[in-house]
């Protein structure tokens, strides 16, 4: 077997692992969802050497999408760590044989304080699935390493497992994106989760021109305007809006361009924004409308025009 036959061969793998216990899930997930659910405290997941790593992973996510949440290491949590564990907190216990000395030693600490136990292993009849509130099952027939040893499948089922918990969980709060954004401030997913149409919105040198302006002068302020469009204003109310593909249709007309007025094939109410839109929003609305300009307004008065390519200033 070549190594790109392998490499293939190790995504089957894991990927029929993860079918299989997509098949497998039960009434068991539902029970751990409520157990966090109803919780006061945070979700504190405990799990040794590849477990860990998926751990630290799962309390990120947890974290990330509205569930606080924290990974402990277990010979940390034996040596003094125990203290930042809450009886409100939830435990979420990684190990795939379930009998993991580091872990197991933990349990009765756990059940002293009477904290809730959600199990994360692939043996269902293990000490640590005995003596949990619940366990999910992330057991694999075998790992995708050529010996069956190292964990590879088992370890991604964990994550998906992870992740099925906290997106089962977001869904449930009507977790949305202006609360993703609150958690992820940095890098550009944070940027335009955040940023308002008004912070980046052209509001100088708009390209405005008034009901009775004539063609010419018309044209003169799309040309000069550079956004494509003119905006029809009447004591500073928008009234309307002249795009180039209005300019286009009035050569289509039966009469005289320079008689024409932009009162009289101007269309009228245009699709507006307000500026403290997200501009997620203002990009969503703009792709279900097929428009590549918005105009923004603010109690009647035009404050700006925000265009799809604005997107690239974040």
């Amino acid at each position: 077997m070549n190594k790109f036959e392998q490499a293939k061969k190790t995504i089957e793998l894991e990927v029929l692992a993860i079918t299989a216990m997509a098949e497998r899930l039960s009434k068991s997930f539902d029970i751990a969802l409520e157990i966090i659910l109803h919780s006061q405290g945070r979700v504190v997941i405990i799990g040794m050497g590849k477990s860990g790593i998926i751990g630290q992973k799962i309390a990120a996510t947890l974290a990330s999408t509205g569930q606080p949440a924290f990974f402990v290491h277990p010979g940390d949590a034996y040596h003094g760590d125990l203290g930042m564990i809450r009886p409100v907190d939830v435990a979420l216990l990684i190990s795939n044989s379930g009998e993991t000395e580091e872990v197991i030693r933990l349990l009765p600490f756990l059940q002293h304080q009477k904290n809730k136990i959600i199990a994360l292993t692939g043996r269902m009849n293990s000490t640590l699935s005995k003596y949990a509130d619940v366990a999910l099952d992330v057991g694999v027939d075998r790992e995708a390493c050529n010996n069956n040893l190292a964990p590879t499948s088992s370890t991604t089922c964990s994550l998906v497992m992870g992740d099925a918990l906290a997106v089962a969980l977001s869904s449930a709060r009507s977790f949305q994106p202006k609360d993703f954004a609150r958690f992820h401030p940095g890098g550009n997913l944070g940027r335009k989760l955040l940023t308002c149409v008004g912070d980046v919105m052209h509001k100088k040198n708009l390209p405005i021109c008034l009901p009775g302006d004539a063609f010419r002068k018309i044209v003169q302020v799309i040309t000069e305007g550079r956004l494509g469009i003119a905006l029809v204003v009447d004591e500073k109310k928008l009234v309307g809006i002249i795009t180039d593909g209005d300019i286009r249709r009035a050569f289509e007309l039966d009469q005289d361009l320079k008689f024409l007025l932009a009162s009289t094939f101007m269309s009228l109410h245009p699709i507006h924004v307000s500026p403290t839109m997200r501009l997620v929003e203002a990009e969503n609305l703009m792709l279900e409308k097929k428009v590549n300009s918005l105009v923004v307004v603010e109690n009647d008065q035009l404050q700006g025009v925000l265009q799809i390519y604005d997107q690239v200033k974040i």
